[in-house]
């Protein structure tokens, strides 16, 4: 089968981009429309939280489904469908005129839109020859990273220029453009396999995953082991992942709902460790950032968007460098490269303090957009340099998975940290307050100096967490370099090709 001809491998990307875009979008797009959700839905604060907590666990689920889905209807079918279903839950998303009812079609959302991004990475390492993946894959990356960015100053804009439906409605027109593109330009797929389906193990890892990601977002909120909930989350996500491990490895290899063949492949189980720590690091980072500027030095939304957003730019140069680079270098020194210049930029912001500059938040952001940069791409593509073009559906389902995971993971564990190293620093700030200083005290003589004491006292107390948070990404940064020992320097001949052409009429 041979490649796709140039005209059609250019629609192609196009068409299946869009469709990443406005998935990568909803993830983030959402988040500061809430407090108008909450007004005209007549729901609490708590209540509301839903809207992301169901959009992001159904998304988790259904996600490892993408593999078997594809090896049972065929990728393209499985494609439009997603586009399709996810493009119609967000018309619902849009009307919907109660929680319940918003609730619901997020789940949709999050279903529907599980197999977008995989299924666009799967679909670009199809499409080109081997020697075009490193740019295929800057190009895949760039997608992804354009909605954690453009998501939040997005959904601002819309909101206050329209009202908060918009931030659903914006996904008609672009699913739309994408369901033609992939419809028109993206030939059949082989034919289907018709696979047994493993609802036992599809059961049990679902049981898994869901029970991680409620008990990452909610643990928090519920004072993690302190309440009943998150025991019962722990307990449900043990025992199903246990079943899981042990049902797939009595099974024949193939006859389980996960492959673990998979985990033979050495790069592809390196690449899937860098991209959790990837994960971790960078969504924390991005979602520590803009709440240090606005909790403690009094940012607007829009200004905090400003300064932070320049950290996209660098990401998106440092792709488009990396694609280029990806088979002329070693991939190793590439990502080598890039943990050093991301580990570079969170020691700058260990140096952070309440008295900075938008430059001083604007250029360590910048360079860690760089680094991570240079870890995305050539990290894509040596994933997947040795994995057989037959599991790269379940293979790019599975890397999506884990990507998110870590940043489920490193968001409530920077989170934790912070309000609880707050305590902890403040606590060791305030016993400094003794009647050993008589200036103190007399400055405390009011109820109003006490309390504009015990506040800046917080602030400094939070700062210092927050740093302490840079730090913790710092190490993690660190300690992953070793690592690179993992990743083998792939052939010059990859296995199974050619493969999928199909995919070009």
């Amino acid at each position: 089968m041979s490649q796709a001809a140039p005209l059609n491998r250019r629609m192609i990307t196009i068409s299946i981009m869009l469709a990443t875009i406005i998935q990568a979008l909803d993830g983030t797009i959402a988040n500061v429309a809430l407090p108008h959700m909450q007004g005209s839905l007549s729901a609490s604060q708590d209540q509301i939280t839903w809207v992301l907590t169901s959009f992001i666990v159904a998304t988790a689920i259904a996600t490892p489904l993408t593999g078997w889905m594809c090896d049972r209807f065929g990728q393209k079918n499985i494609f439009l469908a997603a586009v399709a279903g996810f493009t119609i839950a967000s018309v619902l998303c849009g009307l919907s005129g109660s929680l319940a009812e918003i609730v619901a079609a997020r789940m949709l959302q999050g279903v529907f839109g599980a197999a977008l991004v995989p299924l666009s990475q799967a679909t670009l390492l199809d499409i080109n020859p081997r020697e075009k993946h490193g740019s295929a894959m800057a190009v895949w990356g760039m997608g992804v990273m354009i909605g954690p960015i453009l998501g939040p100053t997005l959904g601002g804009w819309l909101t206050d220029s329209y009202n908060w439906r918009w931030v659903f409605f914006i996904n008609v027109p672009v699913g739309a453009m994408a369901f033609y593109g992939i419809w028109r330009y993206i030939g059949r797929s082989p034919a289907p396999r018709k696979m047994r389906f493993d609802a036992f193990g599809f059961v049990t890892l679902s049981l898994a995953i869901g029970a991680l990601q409620m008990l990452l977002d909610r643990g928090e909120q519920n004072d993690w082991f302190a309440a009943t909930e998150t025991w019962v989350e722990a307990i449900l996500l043990a025992l199903s992942f246990a079943w899981f491990a042990t049902h797939t490895l009595m099974r024949p290899a193939g006859q389980s709902f996960f492959d673990y063949r998979l985990l033979r492949n050495t790069n592809y189980v390196g690449g899937l460790l860098f991209i959790f720590i990837v994960g971790m690091v960078l969504f924390a980072t991005r979602a520590l950032t803009p709440t240090m500027l606005q909790s403690l030095m009094g940012y607007p939304a829009a200004v905090a968007g400003l300064v932070t957003a320049p950290s996209g730019l660098g990401t998106m140069i440092a792709m488009m460098l990396a694609g280029r680079l990806v088979g002329k270098l070693d991939l190793r020194l590439l990502l080598g490269a890039g943990f050093a210049i991301t580990a570079f930029s969170l020691w700058q912001m260990t140096r952070y303090t309440l008295v900075l500059s938008q430059s001083d938040i604007i250029w360590p952001g910048i360079i860690q957009g760089l680094g991570l940069g240079l870890v995305f791409v050539p990290l894509s593509a040596a994933t997947f340099a040795t994995l057989s073009p037959q599991m790269r559906a379940e293979g790019t389902a599975i890397y999506s998975l884990m990507r998110n995971i870590g940043s489920s993971i490193g968001i409530a564990l920077v989170q934790t940290l912070l309000v609880r190293n707050t305590q902890t620093v403040h606590s060791a700030l305030a016993e400094k307050i003794t009647t050993a200083n008589p200036a103190l005290l007399d400055n405390l003589a009011t109820p109003q100096a006490a309390a504009l004491l015990n506040n800046e006292i917080t602030r400094q107390a939070s700062m210092i967490a927050y740093v302490d948070d840079f730090w913790l990404m710092l190490i993690l940064t660190l300690c992953v370099l070793p690592l690179l020992l993992l990743i083998r320097p792939p052939s010059n001949a990859a296995p199974g090709e050619p493969a999928l052409a199909a995919h070009a009429d």
